[in-house]
C-alpha cells in the first residue's frame, strides 16, 4: 500500500496535519478528501486543517491550507507558523524571513531561532482589507464597523474585514459564557457573506489586552487562531476599544498582535510545536 509522510504540527492548540509535496504530485481533486479524512479526529490523524507544502514561481514556498471540512481556505495565521517552522528544521531553508506564498497573497513569516530550533515566529500578515466586497461580504459599498447584524433573534454589532480570509467581529461582556457554538455557525453561514466567514468572539480586559475564542469557516471552535487575533486588533483599533498592539488570549495560549500605525500592516507572534510524524495510507 502506498503511503504519504506527514507532520501533525500545532500553534497554541490550533492543529494541523502537513504534508510536503515538493516532491510529490496527488490529484487536484483527491485533496478535499484527503483533508476530510486526515482531519477526522476519530478515524484520522486529528486536526483543524490540512497544510500542503508546494513549490512557487513568485516566493519561496507556496502554502495551501484545507479545513477539516474539505474546503481550501485563503490563509491562515497559525498554520503559517507551524509551515515556516517546517521549512527551517527540516532544512528546506536556512532563511529565517521568508516570502511564503498563498491564496491570500504573499505571507513574510520570520523566524526567531535559539539552538537551531524556532522557538517562534513572527507573521507579516499585511494590511487588512477594510471595504465590503473585499471582505467579501454583500451590501453597500464601504466599511463595515459597528454594524447590526440580527442573528438569532438578537441584534449584534459586528465589524468585518479581510486578513487574507474573511473575519467578522463581535465584541461581548462575557466570552467564557457566551453562546459561541450557536450564534457562530450562524454568522459564518449567513447570507451576507457569500464565502462564509470566520467568526471572532471578543471581551476587551484593558486597552491592551482581550480574552477572544474563534469560530473557524469550515472548523468550527478552535482553540486559537492566528488570522482572528490579527482581526481582533483591528477591529478593536476601529471601534477605540483597544491600542493598536494586544495580547489576545486565547483558548490555547497568547499571542502578541500589532496592527502598526506607520506601514498599515499586522503582526502576530507566537509559537509552533511539532507533535509527531506517521505515514498516512493512500487508497489509490
Amino acid at each position: 500500500m502506498r503511503t504519504l509522510p506527514f507532520v501533525k504540527m500545532q500553534g497554541l492548540g490550533n492543529d494541523f496535519a502537513l504534508v510536503d509535496l515538493l516532491e510529490t504530485q496527488l490529484p487536484e481533486s483527491s485533496l478535499p478528501d484527503l483533508a476530510k479524512r486526515i482531519c477526522d479526529r476519530h478515524f484520522g490523524v486529528g486536526a483543524d486543517g490540512l497544510l500542503l507544502v508546494l513549490p512557487s514561481r513568485i516566493a519561496q514556498f507556496r502554502m495551501r491550507i484545507f479545513n477539516a471540512d474539505g474546503s481550501e481556505a485563503e490563509m491562515c495565521g497559525n498554520g503559517i507558523r507551524c509551515f515556516a517552522k517546517y521549512l527551517y528544521e527540516t532544512q528546506l531553508t536556512d532563511a529565517r524571513e521568508l516570502e511564503i506564498e498563498t491564496l491570500g497573497g504573499i505571507v513574510r513569516p520570520r523566524l526567531i531561532v535559539k539552538g537551531g530550533k524556532v522557538e517562534s515566529v513572527r507573521v507579516d500578515m499585511g494590511a487588512p482589507r477594510l471595504e465590503r466586497k473585499e471582505i467579501p461580504m454583500k451590501g453597500k459599498p464601504g466599511r463595515v464597523v459597528a454594524e447590526k447584524l440580527k442573528v438569532g433573534g438578537k441584534r449584534y454589532e459586528i465589524t468585518a474585514l479581510s486578513m487574507g480570509n474573511p473575519h467578522c467581529a463581535l465584541f461581548v461582556d462575557d466570552v467564557e459564557h457566551f453562546p459561541v457554538a450557536s450564534i457562530g455557525p450562524a454568522i459564518e453561514n449567513h447570507d451576507l457573506f457569500p464565502k462564509r466567514t470566520n467568526v471572532e468572539f471578543i471581551q476587551c480586559i484593558g486597552a491592551n489586552e482581550v480574552r477572544m475564542r474563534v469560530w473557524e469557516r469550515g472548523v468550527g471552535e478552535t482553540l486559537a487562531c492566528g488570522s482572528g487575533a490579527a482581526a481582533a486588533v483591528v477591529a478593536g483599533t476601529l471601534n477605540g476599544r483597544t491600542a493598536r498592539k494586544i495580547i489576545a488570549h486565547l483558548l490555547g495560549g497568547d499571542l502578541e498582535v500589532e496592527w502598526n500605525e506607520q506601514s498599515g500592516r499586522v503582526i502576530i507572534s507566537g509559537p509552533a510545536e511539532e507533535v509527531f510524524r506517521g505515514q498516512w495510507p493512500l487508497t489509490a
